[in-house]
């Protein structure tokens, strides 16, 4: 990616967000971070220099997330990326109420929030057209595609943000919008989203999650599913019948 090239990352502070920023900053990328935990942004910008990396506080939950979006932009300038990798995902066996409202404000209104937001400024701005088109990008993941006991919001908004890219992709076509998406589906990666007291089967680090993604975006890819054992499964487990799947109590993680 070119120096010019510029990305905003909701969701910048942890985990995949903050990965992809990193590998984004060495590669001379203008960017505009935004999340919850400023003191996590100001270190990025420490370490690579305000001239490449703006920042915001933002919370996806609040209306003013908006507000603090057009206010990165327009520090940044018109942005070749929108990724949303802001998300809460946690096992509730005790169907804990205010568990599944925080992922699902955070998960979906939280992304729909932003991203519909960011599409509507997309289409005023002069800025993009046909060879210049904008790349919203959500991190969604592979629990998204069948329904996890373990974790009944987390798999329903990750099957949300998928199902409302491909509607978006579809409107920005209809509205001749020149805009792109890619839903990016992960695995288990080894971040702070995961319980610590578990073992997770083909787990990855963020680094190599960063650059899967990054490949991905770069060919522009609109479904990105990393590595290929999880491109198996997934296309394993959706030949499972759902009276079956629902009865399968094994599947824990």
């Amino acid at each position: 990616m070119s120096k010019q090239y510029k990305a905003i990352i909701v969701g910048a502070t942890s985990g995949i967000g903050r990965e992809v920023a990193i590998h984004l900053a060495r590669h001379g990328v203008v960017l505009g971070l935004a999340g919850r935990r400023v003191e996590k942004l100001e270190a990025l910008r420490c370490e690579f220099g305000d001239e490449r990396v703006h920042i915001a506080q933002l919370d996806v939950t609040n209306k003013s997330a908006t507000e603090t979006l057009d206010e990165l932009i327009a520090k940044v300038g018109a942005p070749d990326l929108l990724l949303y990798a802001s998300g809460i995902g946690k096992q509730n066996p005790e169907l804990d109420l205010e568990i599944e409202a925080d992922t699902v404000m955070t998960n979906s209104w939280g992304m729909v929030r932003l991203v519909d937001h960011f599409i509507n400024f997309v289409k005023k701005n002069p800025a993009y057209n046909a060879q210049h088109r904008a790349h919203v990008a959500v991190i969604t993941s592979v629990a998204g595609t069948m329904g996890m006991g373990s974790a009944p919001a987390y798999s329903a908004t990750k099957s949300m943000q998928s199902c409302y890219l491909t509607a978006l992709s579809q409107f920005a076509r209809m509205q001749r919008i020149p805009m792109i998406f890619s839903d990016i589906r992960p695995g288990f990666v080894a971040t702070d989203i995961l319980n610590p007291a578990k073992h997770y089967p083909m787990l990855m680090t963020a680094d190599k999650a960063a650059r899967c993604i990054l490949r991905g975006l770069k060919r522009r890819r609109r479904i990105i599913i990393f590595d290929w054992r999880f491109k198996l499964i997934v296309g394993l487990w959706r030949l499972i019948p759902r009276w079956l799947w629902e009865r399968l109590t094994i599947v824990r993680n």
